[in-house]
């Protein structure tokens, strides 16, 4: 257990570089394991879950290892699956993408089911659906999954039943090595779903349709090795602004796609933010008389549901009420009690809603990190508040953001980790 330290009240300044996205590199990880040749990622965070991935890819007997600063390298030529680490796959939500690829592999699987961050019941049935669409014989008891494809995996048409984008990413993995023709319609658009696809055509994947609600899979036998360079990472870069604006702050976040900033970038706007957009930066200038806003997370291209958290907090900054909607996940307010705790008016009015009220004074305390996105929102709030926030079980934070108390003091915050 770690703990995070942080006198607020400096105004960030400098320069900081958003890293590969988290939620690009964990399923392009597991989709190495979808061939037996060197895969090399650039550009991928150092960052807790990624750390995970590689030890799941070392306990199957793959090599995963670091060649230089964030590119990694990894070969899955001989596995043995009965050496796979299950704890590991309990502790993280991602793993669930492990299920395409280890049964392309191994075709007989039986793991424990995914953990991961508790923001929401976040059931299994659409990875469940997709996997019995295609023909795989599966089930469930005292939360472990056993598939079966006994049978030659074919490619079939299927319509999800949501927007899900492991599930989407799930569905694509199987349709690769799928034997025929896959259409998966209702697919999810996130960048993070584009760049997985983006990286299986460098295998030899043969997809059309990419960014689109349909996506059109022509199976083939194998996939070869292959390099990729991870796109950035959208929500760090929307996490840096917020903490640039409350602290009245001058930062330029570089190595950006301003394409997939553009709700965020909208709502920056909205409430008086001031900032200039260059072609892979953003640059935010202090600003004065922040006005209050709604915001309601959707599938992308909506407002992303992991920066409902510090755009909560940006609220209470905010003049006036501000009503936020989390429609895709139930629950995930577990940092409003934590603000509150530091002086923050707010009001959860149901599971999906709270009401928030600025601008509001707020005072350090001693508060909990309840998960990756909620601590991230809570140092955040440490570096505006008066005097000195303690924040409990900040590894969490790890989860999705390399080394954030490094780079934070680089732009002039005051923190330290103490383990």
């Amino acid at each position: 257990m770690s703990k995070l330290i942080i006198k607020g009240g400096n105004p960030l300044k400098g320069v900081v570089k958003i890293g590969g996205m988290k939620n690009a590199a964990t399923p392009i990880i597991a989709a190495t394991l979808l061939t037996g040749e060197e895969c090399v990622i650039k550009n991928a965070p150092k960052i807790l879950d990624v750390d995970k991935m590689i030890s799941l890819i070392r306990s199957l007997g793959g090599q995963a290892k670091w060649i230089e600063n964030n590119t990694l390298k990894i070969c899955n030529k001989d596995l043995n699956f009965h050496t796979l680490d299950k704890k590991i796959i309990q502790s993280m939500r991602s793993s669930v993408l492990l299920l395409s690829p280890l049964l392309h592999r191994f075709k007989n699987i039986e793991i424990p089911e995914p953990g991961g961050c508790i923001i929401g019941k976040r059931p299994l049935d659409t990875h469940i659906y997709i996997f019995k669409e295609f023909g795989v014989e599966i089930a469930r008891q005292n939360k472990v999954i056993c598939l079966n494809s006994k049978k030659e995996i074919k490619g079939v048409d299927i319509i999800l039943p949501e927007f899900s984008v492991t599930a989407t990413e799930n569905a694509i993995m199987l349709g690769v090595l799928a034997k025929g023709k896959t259409i998966v319609k209702l697919a999810a658009l996130e960048p993070n779903v584009q760049d997985l696809c983006c990286f299986l055509k460098k295998m030899g994947a043969k997809i059309k349709g990419i960014g689109t609600y349909t996506l059109v899979i022509e199976g083939v036998k194998n996939l070869k090795g292959a390099s990729h360079n991870l796109i950035p990472d959208q929500i760090e870069a929307g996490t840096f602004a917020v903490a640039a604006v409350v602290t009245k702050g001058n930062v330029k976040i570089e190595n950006i796609i301003p394409s997939h900033l553009e709700i965020i970038l909208l709502k920056l706007k909205q409430i008086g933010a001031n900032f200039k957009l260059g072609s892979n930066n953003l640059e935010i200038y202090p600003s004065n008389n922040l006005k209050s806003f709604n915001l309601q997370t959707l599938p992308y291209p909506g407002f992303p549901t992991d920066l409902q958290a510090p755009f909560s907090f940006l609220a209470t900054q905010c003049e006036g009420d501000s009503l936020i909607h989390e429609t895709l996940y139930e629950n995930r307010f577990n940092h409003i009690q934590e603000l509150v705790k530091m002086g923050a008016k707010a009001k959860i009015l149901d599971s999906h809603q709270v009401l928030i009220s600025g601008p509001a004074s707020l005072r350090g305390r001693e508060i909990k990190s309840f998960d990756l996105r909620a601590g991230a929102t809570l140092i955040i709030a440490g570096l505006i508040a008066q005097g000195e926030t303690v924040i409990n079980e900040a590894e969490i934070v790890d989860r999705g953001y390399e080394r954030i108390e490094e780079r934070l003091g680089d732009l002039g915050a005051e923190i330290k980790r103490v383990e």
